[in-house]
């Protein structure tokens, strides 16, 4: 059950550079402070859950008792209909060993090519966890529709967003300046669900 969030501190339960960047940016209008897992040296535990908010409750509840401080995780994919919803919770590893997000564009569109199915649509989804070290728990899923574009368009954002294209907008993620997408990506829509539940009165 949700809370407020009173402390001041937080540890963003991941090793993912431009997650934890998207997710400061969106927490520093609350004077919150917040370091990664890695700059805690954390480890990362395997996500074995089958749902973005199990993994996400599973890698809050690991860094919260690591680090005595509440903990904040993310556990987001891409969703492509083309594909039953894959590549989903396994987003990052369908980039490959080294998450090499350029391998995982190209395996996407040849993936989506060789599922004789035409349609394009896909959706990001986005799992925001809120785990306190006394156990208290808190989930929210946000997610923002689209469709999958080729070939990939810009260098702005990080993973797949060169190939996804919002709906309603004529650009890419990869093209957005960044502070239109944090204003409808699927993390913004989590955080405004978690803003809501745990962070104003």
């Amino acid at each position: 059950m949700a809370r407020r969030l009173t402390e001041k501190k937080i540890v963003v339960a991941s090793h993912n550079a431009g997650k934890v960047r998207e997710i400061n940016d969106l927490l520093r209008p609350f004077g919150l402070q917040a370091v990664s897992a890695s700059e805690l040296d954390l480890p990362e535990p395997d996500e074995t859950e089958d749902s973005f908010i199990g993994n996400a409750l599973l890698k809050a509840r690991a860094a919260a008792v690591a680090s005595g401080l509440p903990a904040l995780s993310d556990d987001s994919g891409l969703a492509v209909d083309a594909l039953d919803g894959a590549p989903g919770i396994h987003s990052a590893r369908y980039a490959g060993p080294d998450r090499d997000f350029r391998f995982g564009m190209e395996r996407l569109n040849r993936e989506m090519g060789e599922s004789g199915r035409p349609e394009r649509s896909a959706r990001f989804i986005c799992a925001l966890a809120l785990v306190w070290p006394d156990g208290t728990e808190a989930a929210f899923e946000g997610r923002v529709e689209g469709e999958i574009v080729w070939p990939p368009r810009g260098t702005r954002g990080f993973g797949y967003d060169p190939v996804f294209r919002p709906a309603g907008h004529a650009i890419t993620f990869g093209e957005m300046d960044p502070d239109a997408k944090h204003g409808m990506s699927h993390r913004a829509d989590a955080f405004r669900q978690l803003i809501a539940a745990c962070l104003t009165d």
